[in-house]
């Protein structure tokens, strides 16, 4: 198997216990969540172990192994993104992330979205539709809105359209569901790895509000913002959002 269709097969035997799980109907709300997180980590963990066993694994529902900062090839894994929103049946916004790392680098990944059936993945990658023509669309979280989104919505006299996971997202601009998403205040590497990896095979821009590359499989699992948007709009954006800097008009 190609990496980028192990990416798939884990994503895919994740997202088939989580879905199985939640139709059961046994488990809500948190306790739902925490049965997911642990199912959907051994679901991922398995087929790892299978296809790639020595490769190393940096998840967010299992111990951080030191390891992976000499490693060659890492696997950036978030089981479940959007576990609140998992546990709020029927919410379809959660998803699957696997991704790989190699010399800095993210090769193959794989976005499962279950409640709509789906698995996106860089290779082949998705194909963005073509905007829709209308004010643009800035995806922000519905928790937690950051206050930076509003002032890139000024700029681009957009609007702001409140979504879950991190995961969903960033794929709601690969879908056309969205122009762009802005986050701030911080969430963790393998919230946004394999969102990311499938944005930029899209053709999208994904990069820090400053404009700096993204950085993963640091020792630091924290990763302070992220904007990834159409191309077209990324100069107005980034100008809107950076530091000290004054929007184009």
């Amino acid at each position: 198997m190609r990496d980028v269709e192990v990416a798939a097969a884990a994503a895919r035997a994740a997202a088939a216990v989580l879905t199985g799980l939640r139709e059961e109907g046994r488990l809500t709300g948190r306790a739902l969540g925490d049965a997911g997180d642990a199912a959907a980590q051994a679901a991922i963990a398995r087929v790892l172990a299978e296809q790639r066993p020595d490769d190393a694994v940096f998840s967010e529902e299992a111990v951080d192994d030191r390891r992976r900062l000499t490693a060659d090839r890492v696997w950036i894994v978030d089981p479940l993104d959007g576990t609140r929103e998992y546990g709020e049946a029927p919410r379809p916004d959660w998803a699957v992330h696997v991704a790989l790392w190699r010399a800095g680098e993210l090769p193959a990944a794989a976005v499962a979205l279950p409640a709509l059936g789906e698995v996106l993945v860089t290779d082949p990658a998705p194909v963005v539709p073509p905007p829709g023509g209308g004010r643009p669309r800035i995806a922000v979280s519905r928790s937690r809105p950051p206050a930076v989104a509003a002032t890139a919505a000024a700029a681009l006299d957009a609007e702001l359209v409140p979504m879950g996971s991190a995961g969903w997202k960033v794929t709601a601009v690969v879908r056309g569901e969205a122009d762009a998403y802005v986050h701030a205040g911080g969430m963790y590497q393998w919230d946004s790895a394999a969102p990311v990896a499938v944005a930029r095979a899209a053709g999208l821009t994904a990069v820090r509000l400053d404009g700096s590359a993204l950085a993963y499989n640091g020792p630091d699992a924290w990763l302070p913002d992220l904007l990834v948007c159409r191309p077209e709009l990324a100069d107005r954006l980034l100008a809107a959002v950076r530091p000290g800097s004054q929007p184009l008009t």
